[in-house]
């Protein structure tokens, strides 16, 4: 399959043709996806709409080589978990499937994505940001992401080093804990009249706004989400109130990703979310995880990437979400642990 077959605007049906050959070609050629598949009694010839594919519980790619075809990574994605420290061994499964042993890992404290293509990725993350910003040569990147940094297998990381690696101003770079200078860039770049793009993990991002406030309503802010541990968790709406008061502007923007995804969509404020045209967000029941139609207006969030050529394309995620009046989604936090147990009862059988 060309790139150029899935990064181009799609009607409603044709995404759904694409949908349905690409679930039939990973039924086929994903070992994983397939023994899941047959497990629920699917008979993959009768999937005839999305709603009726099978998708895949996230927390597969914990406990699993999610792999469509046989291939040796260029590159892995892993998930921002538990750190290990050094020695440190993490938790040991058992499976019950024999069938699937090559096909399990034994570690789990975080997810794995095994990139066979890195064009792919790069070109995913790249068509979505020119789709709802434009070229990225045109910005000037400031990166607050402290806690992904200090990762070796980080997608945003990859992602973020891309766009600054386009960006024709030489003032693009990282920053870690210094904020000063982070301040200071700011505010040189709003004197040249330079579009800017402060991208940061949320509490790194109050961290700076607690230490430094200006006003330059010029400045894109990105929040990640995530306090990781070390803030206070606090609501969407007050985070970006908090945030918008520092930095003088209206609105906050927002990426949603994960490692498990090598597309992403993006907000232009409110929390609202729109998907690039070769990525779908679908709503499930929260009561019953296989029930997944477009006339739900809240529950969990599955997806659909095509993007996930090599891996598993369709996915249930841990995440809640909202539909609004504009077909836009609402993000409004995680599944808690009973809810996720309840979606993911089939991970047991693996």
């Amino acid at each position: 399959m060309n790139l150029e077959d899935i990064f181009h605007p799609f009607s409603e049906i044709d995404f759904e043709k694409h949908a349905l050959a690409l679930f039939q070609y990973q039924y086929e050629n994903n070992e994983v996806y397939r023994s899941f598949c047959n497990l629920l009694k699917i008979n993959a010839l009768k999937i005839t709409s999305v709603e009726q594919i099978p998708f895949l519980p996230i927390s597969f790619f914990k406990t699993h080589i999610v792999k469509t075809g046989s291939f040796e990574p260029e590159i892995e994605f892993w998930s921002s978990g538990t750190t290990m420290q050094k020695g440190e061994r993490r938790k040991e499964f058992l499976y019950i499937e024999p069938s699937l042993n090559k096909s399990t890992l034994s570690s789990s404290a975080v997810s794995r994505h095994l990139v066979k293509d890195v064009e792919l990725y790069e070109c995913s993350f790249l068509k979505s940001f020119e789709y709802f910003y434009g070229n990225p040569k045109d910005y000037c990147f400031l990166t607050l992401l402290p806690n992904y940094l200090e990762q070796k297998h980080s997608s945003l990381i990859y992602m973020m080093k891309r766009l600054i690696s386009l960006s024709k101003y030489a003032e693009s770079g990282f920053y870690l804990n210094n904020f000063e200078e982070l301040y200071r860039q700011i505010l040189l770049l709003k004197e040249k009249s330079i579009k800017t793009i402060l991208f940061g993990v949320s509490f790194a991002l109050l961290d700076f706004a607690e230490q430094f406030t200006f006003s330059v309503p010029e400045l894109t802010v990105f929040e990640t989400g995530g306090m990781k541990g070390r803030r206070v968790e606090i609501v969407k709406e007050e985070l970006h109130q908090i945030l918008c008061n520092a930095f003088g502007i209206n609105t906050i923007h927002s990426e949603y990703g994960m490692c498990e995804l090598l597309s992403q969509a993006y907000s232009s404020g409110n929390n609202l979310f729109t998907t690039p045209p070769w990525m779908k967000i679908l709503l499930r029941d929260e009561r019953d995880p296989l029930h997944c139609s477009n006339t739900l207006n809240s529950g969990a969030i599955n997806i659909i990437d095509f993007a996930n050529l090599h891996s598993c394309a369709f996915i249930a995620t841990d995440d809640l979400g909202k539909k609004s009046e504009n077909s836009m989604i609402e993000i409004l936090g995680r599944l808690d642990v009973s809810q996720i147990r309840g979606c993911n009862l089939m991970v047991g059988e693996f």
